[in-house]
């Protein structure tokens, strides 16, 4: 993601380790055989040297990380805010960000999503009913998971979902040529402002519509009259012209995926097609740019494709790659012909990389200790060192990284302080929780 342009993602689906102390597989034999993933933390020194940029640069963030109860909880927050800030810059501002996880770490991922998008531009916790209820000999069943959404592009009518049997049944109870019907009320009674008074088959209303449009429903065959004598006429709406019922933030209609489903791969933790179909047609158009910075077996991707999106996945298992390939593959026409054209139309379209891009957004880096990068830096620290806190004159002040570039730090200016001769020796390429650790001994 350091090599993305900013502002380059229409909308982000993240589905990350949980910190679930679990280590995954595929099973040997299954599409997705030679996957696998460890879910278990423990602080590391590119975790310091992350919660020191962190706190350096993130004070709000910093808090949450304070919070955790463990280390094993500190690390993994320090891992998942490293990328969340990547993933705040490259999404357009009309970008939403989709963060999947359970009760393991949601409350905590929850407050880093709030430091990093920004409380107002949290939308809903939705919760997706993953499996049917087990027994748990300790608690009750865990059956759900928690999907964080922040941003503001979402199309309501696209996260429609269709009306069940039973509401059919209750409300659609007429037929005709064009289909099933509900007659809805055509009259003005009750309704502020009141309505049109004329006659209409014999009632004088107060009618909804004025003399014209009842004609014109009438002309187009959309108006019911009840078999009873008397009746009042009504309105036909078709089933087949409802946009189903308004989607809420809770996901009961999504199964997870069985051993037999024709879409499993056999790939730990994969979701079903079915959930990020959903997520992709609620949140971007066609020709949106979809990322998924862990895409595992390319779920995401495949889904993204189906629906005209073009995407991007990140992975650390070269698996990924082949398998967005050949789940693409399998959806291609049916016949031996067909799907090879397809095949090979794909192949031609799906770049594989294992470098890093370079960004076309910005000139290239200066020096980290360029003469611009110190003056900067020097008025943003008021001239203060940032170990020891003194006041120095510009000549008496370093550029230092704060995370070394030995341990993958870069020259970009979020990455640079200064510090002055002394600090600068003492921490050396260590992070500045040595630093302060012997500037404390010191004192």
């Amino acid at each position: 993601m350091r090599g993305m342009n900013s502002g380059s993602v229409d909308l982000i689906y993240l589905d990350p380790p949980f910190n679930s102390n679990a280590n995954y597989a595929a099973p040997i034999g299954s599409k997705a055989a030679g996957a696998a993933f460890k879910d278990t933390w423990i602080l590391s020194d590119v975790d310091v040297e992350w919660i020191n940029l962190i706190e350096a640069k993130h004070p709000a963030l910093y808090r949450v990380l304070l919070a955790a109860q463990t280390d094993s909880d500190k690390s993994y927050l320090a891992y998942m805010a490293a990328r969340l800030l990547e993933m705040r810059r490259i999404l357009k501002p009309t970008g939403s960000i989709y963060l999947h996880c359970d009760p393991t770490m949601s409350h905590y991922l929850k407050l880093v999503m709030d430091a990093i998008f920004g409380r107002r531009n949290f939308r809903n916790e939705i919760t997706w009913k993953r499996n049917s209820s087990h027994n748990d000999s300790k608690t009750f069943g865990n059956v759900k998971d928690t999907i964080l959404f922040y941003g503001a592009n979402i199309n309501i009518d696209a996260a429609r979902v269709p009306h069940d049997a039973a509401y059919i049944k209750k409300f659609y109870r007429h037929t005709d040529g064009v289909g099933l019907y509900r007659a809805d009320n055509l009259t003005a009674k009750g309704l502020s402002g009141g309505g049109y008074s004329y006659d209409f088959k014999g009632h004088m209303g107060p009618w909804r519509y004025p003399e014209h449009r009842m004609l014109a429903l009438e002309h187009d065959g959309r108006i019911h009259m009840p078999k009873k004598a008397g009746g009042v006429p009504c309105l036909k709406r078709y089933l087949h012209e409802n946009k189903g019922k308004p989607l809420s933030n809770l996901w009961l209609d999504i199964p997870p995926l069985q051993g037999s489903s024709r879409e499993k791969t056999g790939y730990p933790t994969q979701k079903p097609l079915a959930l990020l179909r959903r997520i992709i047609a609620a949140s971007s158009n066609p020709g949106d740019v979809v990322l998924d910075p862990f895409c595992g077996c390319a779920t995401t991707l495949v889904a993204a494709d189906r629906l005209q999106r073009q995407w991007a996945g990140i992975d650390l298992s070269a698996k990924a790659a082949e398998l967005v390939v050949r789940r693409l593959g399998e959806e291609a026409p049916h016949g031996k012909r067909g799907r090879a054209a397809a095949l090979n139309s794909l192949l031609r379209n799906i770049t594989h990389r294992t470098d890093i891009p370079h960004r076309t957004d910005i000139m290239a880096l200066k020096r980290y200790n360029h003469p611009d990068n110190r003056k900067f830096l020097y008025g943003e620290q008021g001239g203060h060192c940032a170990g020891c806190g003194e006041h120095f004159e510009a000549r008496h002040l370093e550029v230092d990284h704060i995370i070394a570039r030995q341990k993958g730090g870069t020259d970009h200016i979020g990455n640079l302080q200064l510090l002055c001769g002394s600090c600068n020796r003492i921490k050396g390429a260590r992070g500045m929780e040595y630093l302060r650790s012997k500037l404390q001994i010191a004192a």
